[in-house]
Formats: structure tokens, C-alpha cells, sequence
């Protein structure tokens, strides 16, 4: 679990929730989505993305997402869920995601989030916002 920390700036812990498990009693496979828009929210506040976007009309919009499933989770358990953004460009970034299980002590989930900064206003791409690249440069300063 260290080793999420020291790769992944945004981490998030969460319990399992007993109504998301399916009929094969783990946890159903759409909820590694949400736990990856948790975090991607979670960085995203911490880069102001929200703020940014109320005054301007540009803010992120998921372009796609991948999930690649390591071993199943069941309730009961606890979960860190933590994100990074591996490549920045002009008018994207692609954020990797990772769910780690406490009661197995290992990774569950692995995925990957392709985010492409969008003008709401005119209904198109735009490039990324210096001051949004800024924090998105600051906040992953210092990790791998």
C-alpha cells in the first residue's frame, strides 16, 4: 500500500458497499467505474478543475476507459483506489487508476481514463488551460 502512495498522488479509501455485490457474490464489474470517477473527481478538486470550468466553459470530458480485473472483491473489505496522470498533452491526458484490496493485499483493478479537455461553450475540443497544466504538473511533481 506504500507503494501506492509514493506512486499515485490522489488516493482514496473506501468500504465496499454489501448492494454492489451481483449474483456471483463480488463486487459487480460496473462499480470499478464509479470507484475510478471517484478518484478522477478527487484529483480533479485538487486541480481546481470545477473552479475553472464554472468561469470558463473548459473543463475535462471522458473520452474513454479501459478496466483490466486482477482478482474479485467482496464485501466485506476496504479499498484504496488511487490515480496519476502518465502522459499530458495538448489537448489530453491520460490518467491510469488502480484498486488495491486491504483483505487480499493486492491489486484488484487496473485501468486507464482517456481525458480530453473540452470547450462546453462551442461544443469542441480545446487545448488544456495553462493554469489546469500548471496544477496538473505541481500536484504530480515528485512522483514516479
Amino acid at each position: 500500500m506504500e507503494r501506492l502512495k509514493s506512486k499515485y498522488p490522489v488516493v482514496l479509501s473506501q468500504d465496499l458497499v454489501w448492494s454492489d455485490m451481483d449474483a456471483f457474490q463480488h463486487i459487480n464489474n460496473r462499480v470499478y467505474l464509479r470507484y475510478f470517477e471517484d478518484v478522477r473527481m478527487a484529483y480533479f478538486e485538487k486541480i481546481k478543475v470545477m473552479d475553472h470550468k464554472n468561469k470558463t466553459q473548459f473543463g475535462p470530458i471522458l473520452a474513454a476507459i479501459n478496466c483490466n480485473f486482477r482478482a474479485p472483491l467482496s464485501y466485506p473489505d476496504r479499498i484504496q483506489v488511487a490515480t496519476t496522470v502518465e502522459e499530458l498533452e495538448r489537448r489530453r491526458f491520460k490518467m491510469s487508476y488502480v484498486v488495491y484490496s486491504e483483505k487480499l493485499e493486492k491489486v484488484a483493478a487496473e485501468g486507464d481514463g482517456l481525458i480530453v479537455y473540452y470547450d462546453y461553450e462551442n461544443q469542441k475540443s480545446c487545448p488544456i488551460p495553462d493554469a489546469i497544466r500548471a496544477s496538473i504538473n505541481a500536484l504530480q511533481k515528485g512522483f514516479e
